[in-house]
């Protein structure tokens, strides 16, 4: 785990890059909640990197847009179980 909020949030904006990871993923990796995820990679990272904030942002914002996609899925699959 890095040491500081700002060697995290940019751990975190790398893993979501090359992985395209979910906020819940993310959060699942490092050990911390979503919401830490979600303030440091919107609020802190641009203060840190903004190069690096454009980019994690494109991810965020293919997640948000499949978000309703997946929650389906689990859907579908919750029932199918049953």
């Amino acid at each position: 785990m890095p040491d500081t909020m700002e060697e995290r949030a940019c751990a975190l904006a790398v893993y979501m890059i090359e992985t395209g990871a979910t906020v819940r993923a993310a959060a699942v990796r490092f050990g911390i909640s979503k919401s830490t995820v979600h303030k440091d990679l919107s609020t802190r990272l641009p203060r840190y990197n903004k190069a690096l904030y454009a980019q994690v942002r494109k991810v965020l914002d293919v997640n948000k847009s499949q978000r309703h996609i997946r929650g389906g899925m689990a859907t579908r699959q919750k029932y199918k179980k049953a």
